[in-house]
């Protein structure tokens, strides 16, 4: 296996430094301050860019707290492409701030309009929670498009870790007619099967950001019945079918328990005759994507997962 990247070995030697627990030896709550914490020491300073606004959907349960980025550069009255982006963290972890500074590259690389979504975490509220909040989400953009100044037929969805697995689960809603079909679906190392034991989870035990034991951490607070887990809605790989489904970008890290999945999801996307394109970070671990001052391949794959993006677009004209 290719060695890991010295940007990633500098973080989990730093993690090592300071003393830092794993997440599933916290509780939720002790959890979601860790991450919070080391924001500012992992992330680099966001991209300017046109505008954000902070705005509300309805959702099943209430309010869905959204957050709309417009890029740098465009007109106030143009009318844009829009990324749904729902952030990762084992559905129980993140926020619209965790993910602020994805979302603004995102925006400005790929020249779209994105809207972060927070959707209800759990242990608090469980499976689907974080499904219905989403698809509500997706449901309001396309509903208020012309509000929100973006083109209907330019819709995408994408979410790294969690929320791939959540954008994967719309994809095939909207190929079902459950939710608006979006036009593209941006997979960041994904979680698509809650129920299955791939051979990266006995690979990836220790030493590393998500090891199997913090997956399975997060599983049980999300999805804690093995009925629940072989759900399609929880474990989109388990869907009989996914013909028909959206063209898809999916990225996996060699150096993380979820990789066997998403490589496997890619291959089954190829096989029913969607199209895919599969990048594969040999040298990266699970959420480098949030560790750019250490990791510089975030950067570049966040820009090779923007020009993917900008590229559906046009095809989708």
């Amino acid at each position: 296996m290719t060695p890991l990247d010295k940007g990633s070995q500098a973080v989990l030697a730093l993690i090592k430094e300071l003393g830092r627990p794993p997440l599933h030896t916290l509780s939720p709550a002790e959890a979601r301050e860790a991450s919070a914490k080391s924001r500012t020491v992992l992330q680099p300073e966001p991209e300017a860019v046109s505008e954000v606004e902070d705005i509300t959907c309805p959702g099943p349960a209430g309010p869905v707290p959204l957050r709309r980025y417009r890029p740098a550069g465009v007109g106030a009255a143009e009318v844009l492409p829009c990324l749904l982006y729902l952030h990762g963290g084992g559905w129980v972890i993140g926020d619209l701030d965790s993910h602020d500074q994805i979302c603004r590259v995102l925006a400005n690389a790929a020249r779209c309009a994105v809207v972060a979504v927070h959707y209800r975490l759990a242990p608090e509220h469980r499976f689907p929670a974080a499904v219905e909040d989403c698809a509500a989400a997706l449901q309001y953009v396309a509903a208020n498009a012309a509000a929100l100044k973006i083109d209907p037929k330019h819709i995408a969805v994408g979410g790294d870790s969690a929320g791939g697995n959540l954008a994967a689960v719309l994809a095939i809603m909207g190929r079902d007619g459950t939710a608006p079909n979006p036009c593209f679906q941006m997979l960041l190392y994904p979680t698509v099967d809650l129920l299955g034991r791939w051979p990266a989870h006995q690979r990836f035990t220790e030493g590393l950001i998500l090891t199997a034991a913090t997956m399975d951490w997060f599983i049980d607070h999300y999805a804690p019945t093995e009925a629940e887990r072989a759900d399609w809605r929880a474990s989109p790989i388990r869907h009989p079918s996914l013909s028909g489904v959206c063209p898809a970008y999916v990225m996996t890290a060699a150096h993380d328990p979820l990789v066997d999945e998403g490589i496997a999801y890619a291959r089954r996307l190829e096989r029913e005759n969607v199209p895919v394109a599969h990048i594969h970070m040999a040298d990266q671990m699970h959420a480098f994507l949030g560790m750019g001052k250490f990791c510089p391949a975030s950067d570049l794959a966040l820009r090779q997962a923007a020009l993917a993006l900008a590229h559906a677009f046009r095809a989708a004209a």
